[in-house]
């Protein structure tokens, strides 16, 4: 009875050494690769109209990176955007207001951008389609991020949206 009390005394405490043992993600270079995007923003649309703001806030000490983001049309949603270590990919998960999610699961930094695409969606007539969002840093003051989709496995991209983020903090 010594011996298993002893053991379960001990066992939180052989855990907590491991996860100490684990880097923190703020420590971490590739978890710093998004954080270009990090900040309180208005966000345009190409013909300079505002269709939003965003607030890109760190969690989990660092590991994650919420945006907050509020149409100027009432819509709204959240993305969380992590590195996956055992995929070596980034990903997101974005859900709106609406029901809408969209998992991009094949996320990379690439040229000081960080580009994230979907697997195949399957669509109703029985094709699919493929979503990628680029996030480019323009200054250190703007980003832009341009949504596009593709129907024939990425050989042809169509623009879907493409946003310009200025930072207000």
């Amino acid at each position: 009875m010594k011996y298993f009390l002893f053991v379960v005394l001990l066992f939180p405490l052989l855990l907590s050494a491991q996860n100490n043992k684990r880097p923190r993600c703020a420590d971490q270079p590739v978890y710093r690769q998004f954080d270009f995007w990090v900040g309180d923003w208005e966000v345009f649309a190409p013909n300079g109209q505002k269709a939003g703001t965003s607030k890109v806030e760190r969690l989990l000490d660092s590991c994650v990176l919420l945006e907050n983001w509020q149409s100027v049309s009432g819509s709204s949603g959240k993305s969380f955007n992590t590195f996956n270590g055992a995929k070596a990919k980034w990903q997101q998960y974005w859900v709106d207001n609406s029901g809408g999610v969209t998992e991009y699961l094949n996320g990379r930094f690439e040229n000081g951008a960080m580009i994230m695409e979907t697997e195949k969606i399957p669509l109703p007539d029985q094709s699919f389609r493929i979503m990628r969002m680029t996030f480019t840093p323009l200054s250190k003051d703007k980003v832009r991020q341009h949504g596009e989709s593709s129907t024939d496995n990425g050989k042809n991209w169509k623009t879907d949206f493409d946003l310009e983020y200025r930072r207000t903090k």
